[in-house]
């Protein structure tokens, strides 16, 4: 099966199974190289965004433990993902995201590195900034909630709503070599708060009062989450 065939498939059961509300999607530029750092909260995270985003050459890193799975191992296949192990410093991945990405690549990477079984935002790993800095490309924030129960909902013959927001792309400060460790830390903190800032606050987890996520939420950004805004469902 080719890779539009899939895309138009997983398009079909997201519009049939499910009410998918889209906010921010025109900040997805249509070329260049991007990173699309996202939150997990559960399998049909990366579908959904594969579905959503038109651009071919949009690829993901997925952990390596879904091999095991033939079902999850092929769909990875035909949709060109990256795997990735992330127990450890992978560095045959990174060298090849890093490069895609230098080709102009759109690479979808969720920071936490797993999936959040609380619904709330996890500490992040470091290795998102760390990739942005090294391929020398901005990020484009997207926070997805409602895919955390949409499965048990399917089960119980309930459309599940699900919500997904992309923020306006932004670039990170450069990693200084004398504060390296710091300065990751802080970018990190940066993309976490920038996805944080697009959810309600009950899933805001661990960066939850953090005050550069007060200040976003103070700010005027268009995207930051207000409960009474309301968009008609996105027809995928």
């Amino acid at each position: 099966m080719q890779r539009n065939t899939l895309r138009a498939i997983v398009q079909a059961l997201f519009g049939l199974l499910s009410r998918v509300e889209v906010i921010g999607l025109e900040n997805v530029p249509p070329r260049g190289g991007y990173i699309l750092a996202t939150n997990h909260l559960g399998r049909l995270d990366a579908p959904l965004v594969f579905a959503l985003v038109e651009r071919q050459d949009i690829r993901a890193l997925v952990a390596d433990k879904y091999q095991k799975d033939p079902l999850m191992r092929w769909l990875v296949k035909t949709a060109n993902g990256i795997w990735v192990n992330r127990e450890e410093a992978d560095l045959q991945a990174m060298r090849a995201a890093r490069s895609f990405l230098q080709q102009g690549g759109l690479l979808g990477i969720a920071p936490e590195g797993t999936r959040s079984h609380t619904g709330g935002l996890q500490p992040a790993k470091t290795g998102v900034a760390y990739l942005a800095d090294k391929a020398g490309v901005p990020i484009i924030p997207a926070a997805i909630f409602g895919t955390e129960a949409a499965l048990s909902q399917l089960l119980r013959l309930r459309r599940p709503h699900i919500s997904i927001r992309f923020g306006e792309p932004f670039t990170l400060p450069p990693i200084s070599r004398q504060q390296r460790d710091l300065a990751l830390q802080e970018n990190t903190t940066e993309i976490m708060c920038r996805i944080a800032a697009m959810l309600p606050a009950a899933y805001h987890g661990v960066y939850a009062g953090h005050p550069r996520l007060q200040a976003l939420l103070s700010g005027n950004g268009a995207l930051a989450f207000n409960p009474l805004q309301t968009q008609p469902a996105h027809p995928v």
